[in-house]
């Protein structure tokens, strides 16, 4: 199986709090499906078990040079795949 290009290896790291979803990120998952209109996430394909665990969850971003809250980095086009702690980025600009 070949390995996905990317250009950074980010470790997802966490947090005993539920990180606040910015109103950015808001508005993009509404308008790409993912939020329903009572700001409910759905994730298709992932577990509300799996969803709860994302919410407590943070990356420090390379692209944007800030910590961020792990949904927004699931939903970015940047994004290749989650693979044992770690997400793989491909680096491009926004």
């Amino acid at each position: 199986m070949d390995e996905l290009e990317h250009k950074f290896e980010i470790e997802v790291q966490k947090t005993e709090k539920r990180q606040k979803i910015t109103d950015k990120i808001k508005v993009e998952l509404k308008a790409a499906g993912m939020m329903d209109e009572k700001g409910k996430i759905k994730l298709k394909g992932v577990s509300p078990k799996m969803l709860k665990r994302m919410k407590q969850e943070f990356v420090d971003c390379p692209v944007l040079k800030e910590e961020t809250h792990f949904i927004q980095c699931f939903i970015c086009s940047n994004f290749q795949s989650r693979v044992t702690g770690k997400v793989l980025c491909k680096g491009d600009p926004l």
